[in-house]
């Protein structure tokens, strides 16, 4: 077994990766590897140290802050994760030997608003970030270009839209709604669902399928490219909420509260995924009425957990 060695291992994608870690990481032929410790991406022995721990084969650096929450309140700490963070984890795999496969985990937020008349939203499209969090992501994203072209690995950067799946946090809209969702039928809260802005779509992707195109962008993606990881199809969020409703059998009102929303986002947001497709023929393989599925239901049992517990 390869050994594989992940970064932002406390976020969304992170904790998805344990929780699969027994099978779909398996199956392409990795071993996750853990850190050994706690470690700084700005610190450069603890770095080291947890690098010497793990000697991996393939390291994937994975986004471990939250756009909505933590990035707009505090742009100098956005900009030392991602970027001096960044060069930080890539110096010390140099110092440490590494010499496998570097996947640089991005964010579409880096292509801005993008006019309707344009969708899908392809690799080749102008970069028009317009929040600190995606002018961090370009600045990582060039880095990481630049060591490509000078270092003897394989060094790929992934570009993915909104993800959602079990044991997403619930102030993201299909977190908040399944979690409510499961209050109501305990009888936690009246028969109100309180939302923000349901009028806008977005390319959203079960966080396995993430993974799986991760994975296969290890195995057969390509040195110094960009790759968009999407579902290729645009959700309008009222209609996902109107199967949610449908599934659940749930009778609710629904009430909008226009806030938290990225007022320098776009209204209607697709991806193209044809070039990580043709460069290592992943798809997305989970039905979005199986991901609400396991979100209602992770959510039925959180919250069951949380009323026991009180």
């Amino acid at each position: 077994m390869r050994r594989l060695f992940i970064t932002g291992e406390s976020g969304f994608v992170g904790r998805a990766f344990d929780r699969l870690r027994a099978h779909a990481v398996a199956q392409y032929g990795w071993e996750l590897v853990s850190a050994g410790g706690a470690y700084d991406l700005q610190d450069a022995d603890s770095l080291d140290r947890v690098l010497n721990h793990a000697r991996p084969d393939a390291v994937i650096h994975l986004d471990r802050q939250d756009v909505a929450a933590e990035v707009l309140s505090d742009p100098v700490d956005t900009e030392d994760i991602n970027l001096q963070g960044t060069l930080m984890l890539l110096q010390s795999l140099q110092r440490t030997g590494f010499n496998g496969s570097f996947l640089y985990v991005s964010s579409s937020e880096v292509y801005g608003p993008v006019d309707p008349a344009v969708l899908p939203i392809t690799e080749l499209q102008a970069l028009h970030p317009q929040n600190q969090y995606a002018v961090s992501k370009v600045a990582a994203e060039l880095l990481c270009h630049q060591w490509s072209r000078k270092l003897p690995w394989r060094i790929m950067t992934a570009r993915p839209f909104k993800h959602i799946g079990t044991g997403q946090r619930e102030d993201f809209v299909i977190a908040s709604v399944a979690r409510q969702m499961a209050r109501i039928k305990l009888g936690l809260q009246a028969p109100r669902i309180v939302v923000g802005d349901i009028d806008q779509s977005h390319d959203f992707l079960d966080v396995e399928d993430v993974i799986s195109a991760y994975l296969a962008l290890l195995a057969t993606g390509q040195n110094g490219e960009v790759y968009n990881v999407c579902s290729g199809k645009e959700y309008l969020i009222r209609d996902l909420i109107a199967s949610m409703f449908y599934l659940t059998e749930i009778d609710a009102s629904i009430e909008q509260e226009p806030t938290g929303m990225h007022p320098t986002g776009s209204r209607r947001v697709k991806g193209c995924n044809k070039k990580i497709e043709l460069t290592t023929g992943w798809k997305p393989g989970i039905p979005m009425q199986q991901t609400l599925l396991n979100i209602l239901s992770d959510w039925d049992a959180r919250v069951a957990a949380d009323a026991a517990a009180q």
